[in-house]
């Protein structure tokens, strides 16, 4: 029996015992990192790997961008989409994004919107769709459609509320929609009666609610220029063709009015944000925040508003500015949510967005439930 159990448990190798050489440390291989030569894709003549292909080919398409040979990008953008794999998400938007600009640059418009819509349907993140938006933004400067480039920049104010920079382009894109600042608005009002020796404008604007529903463009569209003679013409028929100019031309001049107050507000808004974040910043962060402030006093004094006004305003527009929501803004994480989630974080309209953001601004210089004049004071 204890046989057995020596038998069983004790048996070893003899290589156990033995002693075994000591091994001389050899020296690691030196790391040789892979070179690649500029425009080493061209030397690519073929490749087993699909995918290290298709990854040639769009290299091809983004040198062919960066040489603004818009068509030859094209063309490899357009060979490699369909081909993708399903799996390969992140390429694929990157070559739908090139293909979307490089049809804008070729005047393509509608085609690259198109795109541009696809994408923004299929964002998972935050990230993603602001993206988008700025693509949308650069198709439609390129298009120079001036409200379709206050619409985008309006959607991504909504989903980044506290960047400075989106808030300067929206000001800048409001004074680009008509001329110089009060430049037919003084004249018209001149012609009205206003004596040289008055330091100040008086603007009436319109006594009903209706006549306030004002819209983007100095210039009424046709459509509504045109009904609100076929209406103004019902009603004082009496009156006669020139009083019907001089209320086509009172909502115009109510019109180009409320465009300076959406940039006015905008340019503050702008500011205010700046001047939270400066504290922050060094160097030509710093400096680039300075300028632009500077910039944008200048421009404020070419409205000419009232200085209570410009409190009113800055009042209502830094509501909600607060120093943790710019930090949070500032490290944001980026935030994966449903596309159905993520387009509810987006506004809908331009309506939406004026509504939020300029609507106390409007119902102190037009109340609508009390349908009475209200005279803003302009500084000459």
């Amino acid at each position: 029996m204890e046989t057995d159990c020596w038998l069983l448990g004790g048996e070893f190798e003899d290589s156990v015992f033995e002693e075994r050489p000591e091994r001389q440390p050899e020296p690691p291989a030196s790391y040789r990192a892979k070179r690649c030569e500029p425009q080493w894709f061209f030397e690519e003549v073929g490749s087993s790997d699909d995918a290290e292909a298709l990854t040639i080919k769009k290299f091809k398409g983004d040198l062919a961008y960066r040489r603004h040979e818009y068509q030859k990008a094209l063309q490899e953008y357009s060979s490699i989409s369909e081909k993708l794999p399903p799996p390969n998400v992140a390429m694929k938007r990157d070559v739908e994004e090139g293909r979307a600009r490089c049809l804008a640059h070729l005047g393509r418009h509608a085609e690259a919107l198109e795109i541009a819509a696809n994408l923004e349907k299929k964002a998972t993140n935050t990230e993603h769709l602001t993206t988008v938006l700025c693509l949308e933004l650069a198709i439609c400067s390129s298009l120079q459609n001036g409200e379709k480039i206050i619409f985008c920049l309006q959607k991504l104010i909504s989903l980044h509320p506290f960047n400075p920079w989106n808030w300067g382009q929206l000001a800048e894109a409001y004074v680009n929609l008509g001329p110089a600042p009060l430049a037919p608005f003084a004249s018209s009002r001149k012609q009205n009666s206003c004596t040289s020796s008055e330091k100040s404008i008086k603007s009436s604007l319109p006594r009903s609610g209706k006549d306030c529903l004002l819209c983007f463009s100095e210039t009424l569209p046709e459509s509504s220029v045109s009904s609100m003679e076929a209406s103004s013409g019902n009603n004082k028929n009496e009156e006669g063709p020139n009083n019907i100019q001089n209320s086509v031309a009172e909502k115009r001049e109510a019109v180009l009015l409320e465009t300076q107050m959406k940039a006015c507000a905008s340019f503050i808004r702008t500011r205010l944000l700046l001047q939270l974040t400066q504290s922050q910043q060094t160097s030509f962060a710093l400096e680039r925040n300075l300028r632009t402030q500077q910039e944008i006093e200048a421009k404020m004094k070419a409205f000419r508003f009232k200085e209570d006004v410009l409190l009113l305003i800055a009042e209502v527009m830094g509501e909600d500015i607060v120093q943790e929501k710019i930090k949070d803004e500032v490290h944001s994480e980026v935030k994966c949510v449903a596309s159905a989630a993520l387009s509810s974080l987006v506004i809908a309209s331009s309506k939406e967005f004026e509504e939020r953001w300029f609507g106390k601004i409007k119902d102190h210089f037009c109340p609508f439930e009390n349908q009475l004049p209200m005279e803003i004071q302009i500084l000459a």
